[in-house]
């Protein structure tokens, strides 16, 4: 069985059919997965989520794209979610440049802050980077979560993905290292200690080939595998080994 250690379950494209959707995870070969919230609101879906189902459980966090105008009541909240015994993680967090050029440094007080509420619950962390690696280095290298955490969606070079490993984070790549031109996350995916590795789906974004433009889905994510397998020329149930043990480690 494989772990998605990243799915956006609450989505509101997932609203006519989450119920079938979740409950097929089995057959598509996903033995657990974590959905993480990006603002107190979705934070609280997450953690419903993973009451309602088993193998779901649930980070919470402030997505940098939704930290604008937090206040102390939305901290309260996810300090509050963060002592669910299914919440497993702080996340969704981190930095996002990409849409808004104005805020960094509140972006960057907001994910300080996220890391020290891991470090007092003894959780790691999911984090969000976009447009902002160096930044989000960092960050991490001044600030470290002490159960550190998945960079996810990782997008930038393996000399980047290197360094956050010997920082103690491990590496998400979801459903981009299938896309054909995806040269750097393919040398990531060829390249990066596998013991500090995670896949994910992202879903409902970062759909897989074939299926890119659709809706991304839980049984998407052995196509993310199979190619990383391919890369790393190793056999799947190997793969789905050191996946596992990844998340165990991390998770417990």
């Amino acid at each position: 069985m494989f772990f998605d250690t990243h799915a956006h379950y609450d989505d509101e494209r997932f609203d006519n059919d989450r119920d079938a959707v979740l409950k097929s995870l089995p057959e598509a070969g996903i033995g657990a997965v974590v959905n993480p919230g990006c603002t107190a609101d979705s934070s609280r879906a997450a953690i419903a989520l993973a009451e309602r189902y088993d193998i779901v459980y649930a980070a919470v966090g402030l997505h940098p794209e939704n930290c604008a105008g937090a206040d102390e009541a939305d901290f309260a909240a996810l300090e509050a979610l963060a002592a669910h015994p299914k919440a497993v993680a702080i996340g969704e967090i981190g930095l996002d440049y990409y849409w808004d050029k104005d805020n960094h440094p509140e972006q960057q007080a907001a994910f300080i802050r996220q890391i020290e509420l891991a470090n007092r619950v003894n959780k790691p962390i999911l984090v969000h980077s976009r447009d902002a690696i160096a930044e989000t280095y960092a960050i991490l290298r001044d600030h470290p979560a002490a159960r550190r955490g998945i960079i996810h969606c990782f997008s930038s070079s393996r000399e980047m993905a290197r360094e956050f490993v010997k920082l103690g984070y491990t590496i998400g790549l979801g459903g981009p290292v299938t896309f054909k031109n995806a040269k750097t996350p393919k040398e990531v995916a060829a390249d990066v200690d596998l013991n500090h590795l995670q896949i994910e789906t992202d879903c409902p974004y970062l759909t897989p080939v074939p299926y890119r433009g659709k809706r991304n889905e839980p049984m998407y994510l052995p196509l993310t595998a199979q190619t990383i397998l391919e890369l790393r020329g190793i056999d799947e149930e190997a793969l789905k080994q050191q996946l596992w043990d990844n998340y165990q480690a991390l998770f417990h």
